[in-house]
């Protein structure tokens, strides 16, 4: 049995879909955010810790934890505490491309890792503080990474993107699914 050692719904969907039988089991476990880090090693290092959690409990079935962060500046945006601060993140993504960052942690029955990390790239449209307003009246912006969804919405903000679209949403489903296979 695969267990998924995360809370986003988005990665629960995105597992769905692709058919994949998990169950969910997640553990509280404080995340970095440290930005002398490269993105990459920051976000291994959380999908590693919230992996690491429940794989010990369930050493004989697959446990993969996930961390998405988006990169501006080299600075990384996590969720918004508030609304102020979800206005400043978009604010601060408008019209700019950024780096989404999603590492994940596979961990093996038998103590075998299966890491790695995926980046993608996203343009943000020019936008006014009217737009910023409308967009979060739209989404929750508070559970997501950079004040934003893709897929909710995101004709409104994005302009374009390079690389994986379900990087962006949260979990880089073709490589997952070719760790598990390999």
């Amino acid at each position: 049995m695969l267990i998924l050692a995360s809370q986003s719904p988005r990665r629960r969907e995105l597992l769905a879909r692709a058919g994949v039988p998990f169950r969910v089991i997640v553990k509280d476990v404080a995340e970095e955010h440290d930005a002398a880090l490269p993105p990459e090693e920051l976000c291994a290092r959380n999908a590693a810790a919230k992996a690491a959690a429940v794989a010990q409990d369930f050493p004989e079935h697959i446990v993969i934890g996930a961390d998405t962060l988006v990169f501006i500046d080299g600075l990384p945006l996590g969720k918004p505490a508030n609304a102020e601060e979800a206005t400043r993140m978009l604010a601060t993504l408008q019209g700019r491309t950024h780096c989404v960052c999603t590492a994940v942690a596979v961990f093996m029955p038998g103590g075998e890792r299966r890491d790695f990390a995926e980046k993608s790239y996203v343009t943000f449209r020019p936008l006014s503080p009217q737009a910023i307003a409308q967009y979060m009246e739209l989404v929750h912006v508070f559970d997501k990474a950079g004040a934003y969804a893709i897929q909710e919405h995101g004709d409104l903000i994005i302009e374009k993107i390079e690389g994986d679209y379900d990087n962006i949403v949260g979990l880089p489903l073709a490589h997952l699914l070719r760790v598990l296979h390999a």
